[in-house]
């Protein structure tokens, strides 16, 4: 059962898009209080108006209601006075500061991890397609190959003969591809058939490294992460180093591949990622003559879904498009964009975006201060500032 310090914990990964430090650091929570698996969260904005609200406060049941034993949640907000705005910019300012050495991922950019219980289930290719999917809608899109092992994403996208090379700075510069930025293992050898015996702390330092040292966009939209199959080192670091990070569970129908599929929903909430909808592939196949078969089994990935109290994203079905796409480099959502499985997809990415919105242009945090401050400047001490 979850208590009020897996509460407050939970809470650190719910980012201020513009102030880029979490809500707990920020001492915009001003209590905490569960009874009987309902929660309440009181919360205290820069203005009860502020236009990222609905936002910050989805943030907040997702992740809250992640934790085991939470029935329900409620979010109580309120307005900041304006003593406590102005120790908000004071822990900004400290914060930012102290986020010197951290990651080059904008806190604005919003980092959707796709994972998967065990090999085999299509989640690199649904990384990918997602991806491009999420770049065509008119995101900005970046592409982590965080699999360090079984990287394959380079050759879905068609760049296996590109490497990475070191911008300003030394730092390393992504590839652009298929209208996102891409970094991946495979773009750093010589020979993609070469095998990276590499132990568990050498891969959760090459995330690391990807994460702290890659000259990403501070424009992102989205970051996406294919990670490894599994519940391992790459895992927990991902929860370490990107606290706002959230989750996208794939699961074949079957029922082997769902229970699998829950032991990384599992860790995921152990490590307070909340996870935010289940891809349920290779959800059948329908021959020519209209026949549906289902090859694989029947309804996993909804019940999976049900299980943890998030959507079905979507159903993917078997397509011999997204193989061929895959062998050629170009991924079926802009390949054949009319293909079954390139629907779903898309499908999926659309619903995705609804659920984790990319961070608002109008900002209620240090906007709003800092004009205040500004305002009260140019009237001179002791002078209203309106």
């Amino acid at each position: 059962m979850a208590t009020l310090t897996d509460l407050e914990a939970a809470l650190r990964g719910v980012v201020d898009p513009e102030l880029g430090a979490d809500i707990v650091a920020l001492g915009m929570v001003q209590g905490l209080d569960l009874a009987d698996g309902r929660a309440t969260i009181h919360l205290a904005l820069t203005m009860a108006a502020c236009p990222l609200r609905r936002q910050i406060e989805d943030d907040v049941v997702r992740r809250i209601r992640a934790l085991p034993g939470i029935s329900s949640v409620e979010v109580s907000v309120s307005p900041m006075t304006p003593e406590q705005r102005s120790a908000l910019m004071g822990r900004a300012r400290r914060k930012a500061q102290e986020r010197a050495a951290a990651t080059m991922v904008n806190p604005l950019t919003r980092v959707i991890a796709v994972g998967s219980g065990k090999g085999g289930v299509g989640k690199s290719s649904l990384s990918v397609n997602l991806a491009v999917a999420l770049t065509l809608s008119g995101r900005r899109v970046g592409l982590l190959d965080a699999d360090i092992w079984g990287f394959s994403v380079p050759r879905l996208l068609g760049v296996t003969g590109s490497r990475l090379a070191a911008g300003p700075g030394a730092r390393i510069l992504p590839i652009e591809t298929a209208g996102l930025q891409l970094v991946s293992t495979g773009l750093l050898l010589d020979d993609e058939d070469r095998a990276l015996m590499w132990r568990g702390p050498t891969l959760s330092k090459a995330l690391e490294q990807f994460l702290r040292d890659v000259a990403w966009d501070q424009a992102l939209d989205y970051l996406i992460l294919d990670l490894p199959p599994g519940t391992g080192d790459v895992q927990l670091a991902l929860a370490r180093l990107l606290p706002q990070a959230e989750m996208v569970v794939v699961t074949t129908p079957q029922k082997a591949a769902q229970r699998v599929a829950m032991r990384l929903a599992d860790m995921a909430r152990r490590s307070f990622l909340p996870v935010v909808g289940v891809i349920e592939n290779m959800a059948g196949f329908t021959a020519e003559d209209g026949r549906h078969y289902d090859l694989f089994g029947r309804g996993g990935g909804q019940e999976l879904a049900e299980e943890l109290g998030v959507p079905l994203l979507a159903r993917v079905p078997i397509d011999p498009f997204i193989v061929e796409g895959g062998d050629a480099g170009r991924p079926v959502v802009s390949a054949r964009p009319a293909a079954p499985a390139a629907r779903a997809i898309t499908a999926a990415a659309e619903r995705l975006m609804q659920l984790v919105p990319p961070a608002a242009d109008e900002t209620c945090t240090a906007r709003v201060t800092l004009l205040a401050e500004q305002l009260a400047a140019r009237a001179g001490p002791g002078q209203p500032a309106d």
